[in-house]
């Protein structure tokens, strides 16, 4: 039964319990003059009823209602309105949907937020997709809260990274955080393990890194003092980035030897393999610090007898290991000045990994 058919039976039966006999008597006389003065039935009595029975809704509610009609491009819902709402076929879902029956049946009862208020028809417009995608942005603040990691795969890319989809949400992973030597094009189809970066409903953002989720899973098994080996990947002013083990770890300048560098270039190539030592692991950031400098025998060793700093690379991360845990016992260790001025010339030298206008929204319009 349509609302206002519905709305009309309740407002006769509301009469009927108000007036009793004497309208039960004079229903069936068809001269309104007639009934109106003998049962004091009028216009706004009948108005006043209308109203008793008249559900207001807004706006961001949400409301029960049930599938009774379903068009090419849409459906009409019954909410319990006078005139029977309705659901585009876009708002649908957080999803694709081509049409209705993918998401709704017929006689159906579920939840429906209202976007709209009435048109100058008197209906309603409502969304299934503004719910899921409230859910959706609840459920990756929980999972970002916990740490978690997400598998998603790879359905498109851009000029700054690959797109995927995390509860329906669109998600963006940088292009300096793809840890693979494939290039992104390669990537559609290919699942990815990710950790958040960025959880941002107000600014419609939804950013992650496979990078930091591939370093979490290798620092499990890594430990600071430990020597591995790795090849240069790239070489920028301030370090190199070596590979170890498919994750990528920082050689800074001033971690390469006790020796002034001027430029890593001056020490390493690209594709070189070398013996380094991890000096701290930062699950957080998704970062491996790595030296060759702790390993030197002799200050400068690096740069004259780099043969001798591998040689000797165990003996050295074993010294280096026992005064790491003499300092443990003891106070922990102030970051000197000139450490400090290394750590802030990092900070500025280091291009941002995300280009603001390359994130393209999480709800795609």
């Amino acid at each position: 039964m349509c609302p206002a058919l519905l709305g009309a039976c309740i407002y006769i039966e509301e009469a009927k319990n108000l007036y009793g006999e004497t309208y039960r008597e004079n229903i069936s006389m068809v001269n309104q003059k007639t009934l109106a003065p003998e049962i004091g039935f009028t216009h706004d009595d009948f108005a006043a009823l209308l109203d008793k029975y008249d559900y207001h809704f807004s706006p961001g509610d949400i409301v029960a209602g049930t599938v009774f009609s379903i068009e090419p491009r849409g459906a009409l819902i019954d909410i319990g309105a006078k005139t029977a709402a309705y659901i585009p076929i876009q708002e649908m879902s957080i999803n694709r949907v081509d049409a209705p029956e993918e998401v709704l049946q017929s006689n159906e009862t579920r939840e429906f937020f209202i976007l709209t208020d009435e048109n100058e028809d008197g209906q309603l417009t409502l969304s299934i997709r503004r719910i899921e995608y409230m859910r959706a942005w609840e459920r990756v603040r929980q999972l970002q809260a916990e740490d978690a990691t997400v598998r998603s795969g790879v359905f498109a890319t851009n000029r700054g990274g690959a797109l995927v989809r995390i509860e329906g949400l669109r998600g963006f992973i940088p292009g300096s955080h793809i840890s693979t030597r494939k290039p992104k094009e390669d990537l559609v189809g290919e699942e990815l393990p990710l950790k958040f970066l960025e959880v941002d409903e107000e600014r419609n953002r939804l950013v992650l890194s496979h990078r930091r989720a591939l370093v979490e899973r290798k620092m499990n098994r890594l430990e600071v003092g430990e020597v591995v080996i790795g090849t240069v990947r790239g070489i920028k002013p301030y370090g190199a980035f070596i590979d170890i083990g498919g994750v990528s770890g920082l050689l800074h300048i001033s971690e390469i030897s006790h020796d002034h560098i001027d430029t890593p270039h001056s020490v390493f190539n690209v594709n070189d393999e070398v013996k380094v030592m991890i000096i701290d692991l930062d699950a957080e950031r998704g970062r491996i610090s790595l030296s060759t400098k702790q390993l030197e025998p002799e200050p400068g060793d690096m740069i004259k007898n780099r043969d001798l700093v591998y040689d000797k690379a165990e003996e050295m991360a074993a010294k280096y290991r026992e005064q790491l845990r003499a300092k443990q016992q003891g106070e922990p260790p102030v970051m000197e000045v000139a450490e400090m001025e290394v750590a802030e010339a990092v900070a500025e030298e280091i291009p941002p990994a995300i280009e603001q206008e390359d994130i393209p929204p999480a709800l795609e319009e």
